[in-house]
């Protein structure tokens, strides 16, 4: 591990970064600098040089890239909202927001996927779409591989709306007082309690039904649309 005053040059950042970002390489590089998402010192003969600050930089857009499948442009403002102070929290705590264009670009989903998503009511329909839409695409286009439609989906959202409805009569009490924090402090208490709870009853489901490949955790769900066939699909209750 370098030490924090130091600066490397770009093969010992490749080196510390290939294991977690295999594709990284020195045109991927030269290309985020070009686009002003990184900006590491040259030496006097001309090199890049990498300080600790910029091989974590590096490590959020990469992880940014990967896990969120984010379009440059949204992870340059999350960065621009930390190197500016206006951002709290932790980096991955920063709202973004995004046309339909890169909302779709960032997850895969056509516009016909997209506009059921928001008739149905799991998206708000929106000319930016906040870093929630991101996620509910992303899950929608993983789900539509088994066959599950965005109408499926209707039990899901109803349900997460008796679970708020829940947390909000919780809280109650505590929003009317002067400082919101205690209010959301047991909020986000509760919430998380709650879908805790939610995980592992479904878990406990599936695996009465005998269809748990392994004990269950509480809570998570490591199986992705990858690891399995999708299904004929569903049908509503409606026949639709």
């Amino acid at each position: 591990m370098m030490g924090a005053s130091r600066s490397v040059g770009i093969g010992q950042v490749l080196a510390e970064l290939r294991q977690e970002f295999p594709d990284i390489s020195p045109s991927k590089i030269r290309f985020l600098e070009a686009e002003g998402l990184i900006q590491p010192q040259r030496a006097e003969s001309g090199y890049r040089r990498f300080a600790v600050t910029d091989i974590e930089r590096l490590r959020f857009i990469l992880t940014a890239q990967r896990d969120e499948y984010l379009p440059l442009r949204v992870i340059k403002e999350r960065l621009d909202a930390m190197d500016s102070g206006t951002a709290t929290g932790s980096a991955e705590s920063v709202i973004a927001s995004m046309t339909r264009s890169e909302l779709l670009e960032a997850t895969g989903a056509d516009d016909e996927l997209l506009t059921e998503l928001e008739d149905y009511g799991l998206i708000r329909r929106a000319r930016q779409y906040p870093a929630e839409a991101l996620l509910v695409a992303r899950s929608a286009v993983a789900l539509r591989e088994y066959g599950i439609q965005p109408r499926h989906l209707r039990a899901v959202k109803a349900a997460a709306e008796r679970e708020v409805s829940l947390v909000e009569q919780v809280v109650a009490p505590l929003a009317r007082r002067a400082s919101r924090e205690p209010a959301l402090r047991t909020g986000r208490a509760v919430a998380s309690l709650i879908a805790a709870l939610h995980a592992t009853l479904v878990e406990e489901g599936l695996n009465d039904a005998g269809l748990a490949l392994a004990p269950p955790v509480a809570g998570t769900y490591p199986v992705t649309a990858r690891e399995a066939h999708p299904g004929p699909g569903l049908r509503s209750a409606s026949g639709r």
